[in-house]
Formats: C-alpha cells, sequence, structure tokens
C-alpha cells in the first residue's frame, strides 16, 4: 500500500519539475528572437544612414535653370539651389562678437550723403594712423563686414575714392570669372592679367556683383574649383618650394582641402608686383610670416614720410596665419567652422551664411568639441584677451620706435645708423601689421601668433639699440637698401595734419632713394 502510494506520488511530480524548464527555453528562445530582431533593425538603419549620407555626397542637383559660365548673377544660382542662396544673402546680417563682427554705424561721404558702414578702425585705435602714415590704410580702414557687402564697401571707402588704385584690387572683391574670360577673350590668366593693368574706376565698372557662386563652383558640376590666377601660382610655388612640381590645384588638391582653398583665394597676404600691378601671393619660400617677408623683400608699398624707410604692407592673411595652428594640422578647413553642415528638413547642406563660429557654436565647435557653449566661448574670449593684450605691448614699442626715428633724422644721428634701424622698423611695422590685420584676434594660431609679436617686439628694440650704435646688422628680412635723405614733414603725410587733396603718382613697388614727397597712394584698397 505504502509502495503504491509512493510510486503514484512520484508519477504525479514529474510534470510540475518539466514545467519550469520548459518555460525558461521557451523565454531564452522568444528573448533571442527579439535580441536578433533588434540587431537587425540597428543594422538597417546604419544601413540606411549610411546609404544617405552618401547620396547627399554625391551633391545631385536637378537644375531647373541652365547654369555656365556666364552665369555670374548668384540669382540665376539661386533658382536651382534656393536655400543656399537664401543662406549667401543672409551675410547682409551686421552682428557683432566679443571682439570682432560688424556693429552699424552711419557715415557721412565726401558728397554729403550717409551710408551704413562698420565702425572705423583707426578712430578706436589711433597707432594705426601712426604705423600707417603715408599709406591709404591711415586715412580709412573699418571691421570687416558680411560678403554681399564686399563690393560696395570697396567702391566707397576713401581708400579707393581719394587715391588711385588699380584693378587688381578687384579680385576679392568682385565676381570676376566672366570679367577675365571677357577681357582674355576665353583665356582667364590673360584677363587676369589686363584686369590688373586697369585703372580701378574703369575695372569697377565691369563688376556686377560680389563674389559669388561662379568663383567657387562649376556650374555644371556644382563642384569646389579655385577661378583666381593668383593663388593658382602662389600654391605652384609654394608646392615647388615643397618639392612637388607642376602642382594643379584644381585637379591634385582633395575635397577637403578645397573647402579651404576656395577661401583663400582672397583671404591671404598678397602685394601688387611692379608696373603690371600683378596679384602675387609670397609663398615661394613657404607660408610662415618670415617666408613672406624674404619673399617679399624687394617690394616697397610705400615710403614713411617721417623716417623715410621702406615700408611693407600686410593685408588680411587668414589663410596663412591658420596653416600654423592646431585645427588645421588636424585637416579642419575654413568651411568646417564657418560654413558647417546644417540640416534642412532631410537635406544637409553647407551654410552660406558665411560668419564667425561664435554666432553658431552647435554646428561649428560641438561636433568635435564637447565642451559646453558657454565654456566654448569662454576658450575663445581667453585667447583673444590674450592676443590683445600681446598687441598693445607690441604696437607701443613700434611707436617708440618711430618716434626714436623721427628724433634721429634732426639731432645727429649717423645716416649709417638711421639705415639699420629702418630696416628693423620695417620689419616690426609688418609684423605687427600682419596680426592687426588678421581678423581672428588670434584665434586661428595663438602659439604662432605670441612668437610674431616676441619677433616684432624684439625688432622695435633692436631699432632703437640700432640708434644708439649697439646693434650694427640689418634686420634679417630687411628688404631693399634703405639708407637715404632725410623724409619730408610730417604734415605732408596722409593720415597725419594734412590730408592729401590729390593722389600721387609714385608706383608703390618703387624702391625711392628718399622720401622728400609724400608716398605713393596707390595700395590696396
Amino acid at each position: 500500500m505504502n509502495a503504491t502510494n509512493t510510486e503514484s506520488s512520484q508519477s504525479s511530480d514529474s510534470p510540475r519539475k518539466g514545467r519550469p524548464k520548459a518555460a525558461r527555453r521557451r523565454l531564452f528562445l522568444l528573448g533571442a528572437v527579439v535580441v536578433v530582431a533588434l540587431i537587425t533593425m540597428g543594422m538597417t538603419a546604419l544601413l540606411v544612414n549610411i546609404l544617405e549620407r552618401q547620396q547627399e555626397a554625391r551633391d545631385v542637383a536637378f537644375q531647373s535653370t541652365p547654369l555656365d559660365e556666364n552665369s555670374y548673377d548668384p540669382a540665376v544660382w539661386g533658382q536651382n539651389y534656393p536655400e543656399h542662396y537664401a543662406m549667401w544673402q543672409a551675410t547682409t546680417e551686421m552682428v557683432p562678437t566679443e571682439h570682432g563682427g560688424s556693429r552699424p554705424v552711419q557715415v557721412t561721404m565726401a558728397n554729403g550723403q550717409t551710408r551704413t558702414a562698420t565702425e572705423s578702425r583707426i578712430e578706436k585705435d589711433p597707432r594705426l594712423v601712426t604705423m600707417w602714415i603715408g599709406y591709404p590704410f591711415s586715412v580709412d580702414y573699418r571691421e570687416a563686414r558680411g560678403h554681399a557687402y564686399m563690393l560696395e564697401d570697396q567702391r566707397l571707402t576713401r581708400r579707393v575714392t581719394e587715391f588711385k588704385q588699380p584693378g587688381t584690387c578687384l579680385n576679392c572683391h568682385a565676381s570676376t570669372v566672366k570679367i577675365m574670360r571677357e577681357l582674355g577673350n576665353g583665356d582667364m590668366n590673360a584677363g587676369f592679367a589686363a584686369m590688373n593693368k586697369m585703372p580701378y574706376d574703369e575695372a569697377t565698372k565691369l563688376a556686377e556683383h560680389p563674389v559669388a557662386c561662379i568663383d567657387c563652383h562649376d556650374p555644371k558640376t556644382n563642384q569646389l574649383r579655385v577661378t583666381r590666377p593668383a593663388f593658382q601660382n602662389g600654391m605652384q610655388r609654394l608646392k615647388q618650394h615643397e618639392g612637388v612640381s607642376n602642382y594643379d590645384v584644381n585637379k591634385d588638391a582633395s575635397p577637403q582641402e578645397m573647402r579651404t582653398f576656395v577661401c583663400a583665394q582672397c583671404h591671404v597676404e598678397y602685394y601688387f608686383k611692379g608696373d603690371t600691378k600683378e596679384l602675387t601671393f609670397p609663398w615661394g619660400q613657404g607660408l610662415k610670416v618670415e617666408n613672406i617677408m624674404a619673399d617679399s623683400t624687394d617690394h616697397v608699398d610705400w615710403v614713411y614720410p617721417t623716417t623715410g624707410t621702406k615700408m611693407l604692407k600686410a593685408q588680411h592673411p587668414e589663410f596663412d596665419l591658420s596653416q600654423q595652428g592646431v585645427h588645421a594640422s588636424a585637416g579642419v578647413s575654413c568651411a568646417d567652422c564657418h560654413m558647417p553642415y546644417k540640416r534642412e528638413g532631410a537635406v544637409k547642406l553647407t551654410d552660406h551664411h558665411i560668419r564667425s563660429p561664435l554666432l553658431m557654436v552647435n554646428n561649428s565647435c560641438q561636433t568635435c568639441h564637447s565642451a559646453s557653449e558657454e565654456e566654448m566661448k569662454g576658450r575663445v574670449k581667453t585667447i583673444q584677451d590674450r592676443f590683445i593684450h600681446t598687441r598693445d605691448v607690441s604696437m607701443d614699442s613700434l611707436m617708440d620706435l618711430i618716434a626714436d626715428l623721427e628724433a634721429a633724422q634732426t639731432n645727429g644721428t649717423p645716416p649709417e645708423r638711421i639705415a639699420i634701424a629702418r630696416s628693423y622698423h620695417r620689419k616690426a611695422s609688418f609684423l605687427n601689421d600682419y596680426l592687426y590685420s588678421e581678423n581672428s584676434y588670434g584665434f586661428h594660431a595663438p602659439g604662432e601668433s605670441n612668437r610674431i609679436f616676441a619677433d616684432a617686439i624684439d625688432a622695435a628694440r633692436k631699432g632703437q639699440m640700432a640708434l644708439q650704435g649697439k646693434v650694427t646688422e640689418p634686420a634679417e628680412q630687411n628688404g631693399p637698401d634703405q639708407s637715404g635723405a632725410a623724409p619730408s614733414p610730417k604734415a605732408n603725410a596722409p593720415g597725419a595734419t594734412q590730408q592729401p587733396t590729390q593722389p600721387a603718382t609714385q608706383s608703390p613697388n618703387t624702391s625711392a632713394t628718399t622720401a622728400s614727397a609724400p608716398p605713393s597712394p596707390a595700395a590696396t584698397p
């Protein structure tokens, strides 16, 4: 009886013991199915995303309006690329940043009419007038503003309305592809040479638009391209110096490099060479400032009227300086920060509202940096505040050298000492000018900027010591022979107490041996 009950009990317990195992197996299989499904969904989403990005990279454009090499009006391009055109039109906005940007002010012109412009930098820092006495920048130099204004602002600056300028100035302020093709009968290089030689007031009549779509994009494919012969020539010289022969920027540059090179067609250091006024990028010995000075050693922009120094003027070397910075060394392009990608619906576009990254930190900075917007802006402010402090020290040292060099003209200082001091005046002025004219307030290359200011301070100190006979060798980048007679009175210099009423005719490239007359006002507008 007991055995029978035990067997019955054991047989009735067996199904109960088997049920949990079966349930666990079913749950395991169900979980595995769910995991596989999730992985499949994730892989599918990733594949779709990759395919979308590849499609976006092709940048397929369905042109409703045919474009060709004569399509220089950006509004026509806007019929095919309305989002890009609307962003480009937004460059008319005037927005200040901590140390840069643009604030609208009303300016009264010579004809009595007023126009909207930006703040005067020479009014904010009168040391600039002293640095550039005898040169048109001492008369008018303002904060930069959006690309849409570049042609208007060039035409209306006093550097153009009161001084003779060459057509070369048009290269970076107007849409010139069509102009150069027509002047050269289809040959861009011939048209470039012809435009350079023209007087500015004649050349500007040929321009209808500021730099626009056709100047950076192929009208058939919309691919980036370089259209300025000066940049093509400058890059050939630079690459030749680096050991690369027959470099063709439009064939040999990578797509990422082109996102910098199209900007570097204009945002560079340059000068007007010889009687032909050929726009020249001085990169034959490299991109550092000392290389640029060495490559410009025979060039004279003007003669400083109160010291007799044969001077070299800097322009806006954003490309040159930025190539010495950490972002360029990491492969970051100009467009990555100033024209970052943005979303318009399902489409990724390059933002053509070209402006300071500080106005779009999320798209410009935080694609790489994990810091908050407040912290990113704080980092930039720290760099720029330190730059301004060092700049002020360096500029003050230049002012001291100029004052001592002016005094040396009449206090019996030996001419050979004055000649050596002039070579340091040229160097110290150019180094300060190089960084003052570069528009990032040191951010593009903070360490390099401090190095350049240190060299500028040293050059000013050595110039003063040369007047005392304690430095007997000229500056390394000493330029042309600095010996000559005493200069003209300070009152005759443009930008000093007496403003010019008629433009002078001396070529800015002439290595004059005296400064008995006001220097040539022919200069970059």
